[in-house]
């Protein structure tokens, strides 16, 4: 259990299994076949964000009914924070017409009325349900199951979020399914919980230039609302893939969440916010990128300690959000474990760069199989622009190293996942380093964390940040023994051994003279 101001680790919200939504995609899955789970994405997805603005408008739509007020007034809809959903564009006509061999067409019609009537949802929505390869069964079936659930818009289930755990849910399952290409733009929700309570984004400017479907922005916000109350945040983001772009869009459109997503376009090469400069990055970029636009991006002046190398797009990405920072913003960024210790001349020297400008943090190292579509570890880099930052203490020449990839519990044979409260311990132990009224609270732990300095332990590992290699292995278990009797013991086992080791060596050798191969 950590440290942490309230003494208890938080209640364990943040699971992927979650119950009834399992139930869900059990069901929608067998209706997959061998569709594969890319294709199918686009089936699903879309039709729990239609099932959800439609059933949210039914909901405010009944209740201004029973009160008498107009329920034609758009304004009515807009003040609750509902889309105006058209008739056309209502769930309820869908279902009836499930059977329908036109099924996709009026899908993509419902789709085009609902953009219409609300501008923000412009070039949004998916309007390919009709021209598809799918079957027009495949899809009436979805939309039959869908409409036998209860509603997702009542102000009980908003109140819950379930669209949005039943949307993520979903994400994160073809995430799975696909392990390549969904994986890609999924950041599990417990790596999400993690940088969110590290990084404590109450207020300012967020800024995820790999936003994928969004989960670093919906985290970030919920953080907000429960330790706040309020929201004051501005959300921007890019995405390369248009499809994931519109994943994207809907996922912080179910909570009413305006961000500036741009266009859907290659962040480094065609960044859609030049000038932002952000209070607080979260973000997972794609690992490893070879060709990411090297040549043509030479002079750019996002490169203050140095031009990435033409084959990997890691210290690209770090240079690129360090670029976009706030004068006191700060960055937790999800990194592959080789951008900590490479050799590679070029990102030798960025890493050094950095870590001299006194721009690193912290760093985590994160345990293995926490990803949908790698097996690997992966890391966390925490930089502050600003370590004489007033909020906390003066950390000048401080790094703090957090190693936890003893944490997290399986969720499957291949996924694992990590606990409140593993996620309460991290955030807990960076929070108190850096606090000033907390600092404390913080002390080293043998294999876990270590606080150092960059003129001292970091320059004598030559500006290699390995996690491991600071916090040390760590300590064995007691097992009650005393150190004496099992000296003696051991020193016993080891003479036993080196006397087997002998005779068998003694063996060996007569076996081949008697061969006639002496030596």
């Amino acid at each position: 259990m950590c440290d942490c101001e309230h003494g208890v680790a938080p209640a364990e919200e943040g699971s992927d299994e979650l119950g009834f939504e399992k139930e869900l995609w059990d069901s929608a899955n067998k209706m997959r076949g061998s569709m594969d789970a890319s294709v199918y994405k686009h089936v699903v997805l879309p039709l729990v964000f239609l099932k959800y603005i439609s059933d949210s408008f039914e909901a405010i739509h009944a209740s201004l009914v029973e009160e008498g007020d107009d329920p034609e007034d758009r304004d009515e809809y807009e003040a609750r924070g509902v889309f105006w959903v058209p008739e056309a564009g209502r769930f309820k006509g869908l279902v009836k017409a499930a059977n329908d061999p036109n099924i996709g067409i009026m899908i993509d019609n419902a789709m085009d009325a609902i953009e219409k009537a609300n501008p923000e949802l412009r070039g949004v929505l998916p309007k390919t349900f009709g021209t598809s390869d799918l079957q027009s069964r495949v899809i009436g079936e979805v939309v039959t199951l869908f409409g036998n659930l209860d509603s997702f818009g009542d102000e009980e289930a908003r109140s819950k979020d379930i669209i949005g755990r039943v949307y993520e849910y979903f994400i994160g399952m073809f995430a799975e399914a696909e392990k390549k290409g969904g994986g890609e733009f999924y950041t599990p929700r417990s790596v999400v919980r993690l940088l969110t309570n590290m990084l404590e984004p109450y207020e300012g400017r967020i800024y995820d230039g790999c936003c994928g479907s969004g989960g670093m922005f919906v985290q970030s916000l919920r953080f907000i609302e429960e330790h706040s109350g309020r929201v004051n945040a501005s959300v921007y983001g890019q995405e390369y893939n248009t499809t994931t772009w519109r994943l994207a869009k809907m996922n912080l459109a179910i909570r009413r969440i305006e961000a500036n997503l741009g266009e859907a376009g290659d962040t480094l090469r065609n960044d859609n916010h030049p000038d932002l400069r952000a209070d607080y990055t979260l973000v997972n970029p794609p690992f490893n990128v070879k060709e990411w636009g090297h040549k043509s991006l030479v002079d750019d002046p996002r490169w203050v300690y140095g031009v990435p190398p033409k084959g990997n797009a890691n210290y690209a990405w770090i240079q690129h959000f360090l670029h976009h920072l706030a004068p006191q913003g700060v960055a937790g960024i999800v990194m592959s474990n080789g951008s900590l210790s490479t050799t590679q001349k070029e990102e030798k020297a960025i890493r050094e760069g950095i870590i001299k400008a006194d721009k690193l943090d912290c760093v985590v190292m994160l345990p293995d199989k926490l990803f949908t579509n790698t097996g690997i570890s992966a890391c966390i880099w925490i930089l502050a622009n600003d370590k004489t930052d007033k909020r906390y203490r003066d950390r000048r020449g401080e790094t703090l190293f957090i190693d936890c990839r003893g944490m997290g519990e399986m969720k499957n044979r291949t996924l694992r996942e990590l606990t409140a409260a593993d996620v309460c311990k991290v955030a807990c132990t960076y929070r108190n380093w850096k606090s000033k009224d907390h600092f404390d609270r913080y002390q080293d732990e043998r294999g876990f964390c270590k606080a150092t300095t960059t003129d001292g332990e970091i320059k004598e590992h030559e500006y290699i940040v390995v996690p491991g290699r600071y916090v040390g292995a760590p300590p064995l278990p007691d097992d009650g023994e005393p150190f004496e009797e099992k000296m003696a013991r051991l020193t016993k086992e080891l003479g036993e051994h080196f006397a087997e080791s002998r005779r068998l060596e003694e063996e060996i050798r007569k076996n081949l003279g008697d061969l006639g191969f002496d030596f």
